[in-house]
């Protein structure tokens, strides 16, 4: 007997051993594997609830080219598929609410004249290849079924008269054609992405029969239509639109209704007080009212935060904030009604975390308790998922089931098994004024507490934005070098209420750089910043703060400003910020308003100050914070 166990005690060694020896030892962080992460998107949950419809995106680095394709996972976990294959990227799936098709969208080409950019392709989940549905010529921006399964409402763009046919064969010798100028006429002319902005074009919503394939437009307007939301019972299309007579001036959305039939006219839900943004509204079960959110007032809109409305579907009330939302001080966004129609599912924006909630009249109930982060939340058969991930784990799709999340799709977890990750953790600390300011300090990996090590403060763009807890792959390439990484959200950042986002207007460089300096101090006080070697950066309004840092504090070792800016009035229309520019600050040639562009200038007119080293980055192309602000600093 004892010669039988002991004969047993030394297979388990054996196959211990065995098993370690195959481990692939963990490794920090390294650039060749940055190109290995996966991005997980756009989670359509079947209306059975039994199937997941999702995309991938990858990097191919040889290539260097990034493609997405669209998988399907099953509910329980136990299937995760890639469906579609080709050399041209697939995104956008949607459920036919029968169940029978799934649809994408595709730029494959078709080869026929006139016909460009993406399209709708079906994929019949009783078998076959994908087919091409659509054969638009304008810019397809969006689609959503119609309950009936028979119908899509199309959002699409009207086709640049001047664009060369992409399946046009030119003729040989023939020269290209001379591009014609850009004519300006528009107060907000550029935007970044899109380029100029022109006149006369616009994005509107169609009808697309797909028995007859017969395409209608839903309205005779000729203003811009977004954010298409049929009704429960199919008769009706919910959008989003600005009918004022220059809608630049003013960009707020307004709610309206049509019948959905070819040539309705729309009927305004909202009124001239409400400031609708361009999220998508959403219906209740018996469609007698929708929800949507809506912003704060212009000079506000760097800050903004996102409040919900109720207005009934037609149009015997006036819209009414929900007040248990308003309570809470923090902006809502992915609304959806709860199975019973009456409770309105969203997600809040909080101090380092997004976590859903629903909200009844008079209630809200934290469903997922923090530190979370989750987003684009799918509802269909009893079931909910979502995207989820944290400090250690990039987004992948979650079931929510009860106060907890169970992980169906492991599309990064064989890369994080080979990694060694640095631990992060919350900070809250003073500034110089007493406010309390909260932070993530990533550890480097291996770190020894209690000793000093290289640091870096990486300040986050926006300002109304956050750092959570999310996986931050730019905090673990650092954490891998050695370095602790100091995340602030200093004022102006979203997560803290409407004051503290605020409290930077027309002010900039003022109390977020004491919050920085007293976050920077904090990490010296606990031990782990070496003093001596610290360094800042950050990209957009965190790179305008880099300069404002290096401006007033000499202890940076080195620095790297991305897309920052300099003489912020020479900035004034030659940026997308002119609505800004205007409301918050004011035109320059205003007096007050000068002596505001002075003082926001400082890092730029006091230049003579700045010792750190410091890379200035910025593209050649970029209309959000043109490439000229670097120059300004480096030539500086």
């Amino acid at each position: 007997m004892r010669t039988k166990n002991l004969s047993r005690i030394l297979i388990l060694i054996f196959a211990a051993a065995i098993t370690v020896s195959t481990q692939t030892p963990r490794h920090p962080l390294r650039l060749d594997d940055l190109a290995r992460f996966r991005n997980v998107n756009d989670p359509q949950l079947s209306p059975d609830g039994q199937w997941i419809a999702y995309s991938v995106s990858t990097i191919d680095a040889k290539e260097d080219k990034s493609s997405t394709h669209i998988w399907l996972a099953s509910y329980d976990g136990k299937n995760d598929r890639q469906i579609t294959f080709s050399n041209d990227s697939e995104s956008s799936p949607r459920w036919s609410p029968d169940g029978k098709y799934l649809a994408f969208t595709s730029s494959r080409s078709s080869g026929k004249p006139g016909v460009r950019g993406s399209q709708v392709w079906l994929l019949d989940r009783s078998g076959g290849e994908a087919y091409q549905l659509t054969e638009l010529k304008g810019r397809l921006a969006g689609y959503e079924w119609s309950p009936d399964s028979k119908r899509l409402a199309l959002l699409i763009g009207d086709p640049d008269p001047d664009a060369p046919d992409p399946n046009a064969t030119p003729t040989p010798g023939t020269p290209p054609k001379p591009p014609k100028p850009i004519v300006i006429d528009r107060y907000h002319y550029k935007q970044d992405v899109q380029g100029y902005l022109l006149s006369g074009r616009h994005t509107y919503i169609y009808l697309y029969d797909i028995a007859t394939k017969k395409l209608d437009r839903l309205t005779r307007s000729k203003w811009d239509e977004s954010s298409v939301s049929w009704s429960p019972d199919g008769t009706r299309i919910a959008f989003m639109s600005n009918h004022a007579d220059d809608p630049d001036r003013d960009p707020a959305a307004q709610l309206y209704v049509a019948d959905a039939q070819p040539g309705a006219t729309e009927k305004l839900l909202t009124t001239a007080d409400n400031r609708a943004n361009r999220a998508r509204p959403e219906w209740s079960a018996d469609g007698k009212w929708i929800v949507f959110t809506e912003g704060d007032e212009k000079k506000y809109g760097a800050y903004n935060m996102e409040h919900l409305m109720f207005v009934a579907s037609d149009g015997s009330s006036a819209p009414t904030r929900v007040k248990a939302a308003e309570d809470l001080d923090r902006g809502v966004s992915g609304l959806r009604f709860a199975s019973d129609g009456k409770t309105v599912i969203a997600t809040v924006t909080d101090d380092r975390s997004v976590y859903p909630v629903s909200i009844a009249r008079n209630t809200v109930t934290r469903l997922l308790n923090p530190p979370v982060i989750v987003s684009n939340l799918s509802m269909n058969g009893g079931h909910t998922v979502l995207l989820s991930g944290n400090d250690l784990k990039p987004t992948d799709i979650y079931a929510m089931e009860g106060k907890s999340l169970r992980q169906i799709t492991h599309q990064n977890d064989a890369l994080m098994n080979e990694l060694q990750l640095g631990e992060t953790e919350d900070i809250n600390f003073k500034s110089k004024d007493g406010t309390e300011v909260h932070g993530l300090l990533t550890y480097p990996v291996g770190y020894v507490k209690g000793t000093r090590v290289p640091f870096l403060l990486r300040i986050h763009g926006g300002p109304n934005g956050q750092d959570q807890h999310s996986f931050s792959i730019e905090r673990q390439v650092f954490a891998a070098n050695g370095y602790a990484v100091l995340a602030v959200n200093y004022r102006g950042s979203s997560g803290r209420g409407q004051k503290y986002s605020r409290s930077i207007f027309a002010d900039w460089g003022h109390y977020e750089v004491d919050d920085l300096e007293a976050g920077v101090d904090h990490v010296i006080a606990m031990g782990v910043a070496d003093p001596d070697r610290m360094g800042v950066g950050g990209w957009s309004y965190g790179g305008i703060l880099t300069d404002y840092m290096i401006a007033t504090d000499p202890r940076f070792r080195g620095a790297t400003s991305g897309a920052g800016t300099a003489f912020t009035v020479a900035f004034y229309g030659t940026d997308q910020y002119i609505i800004q520019y205007d409301y918050e600050i004011g035109p320059p040639w205003n007096p007050k308003a000068w002596e505001t562009y002075v003082k926001i200038s400082y890092p730029f007119l006091h230049a003579d100050r700045i010792k750190t080293p410091t890379l200035f980055l910025g593209g050649e192309r970029d209309f959000n914070v043109p490439v000229q602000g670097g120059q300004q600093m480096y030539q500086a």
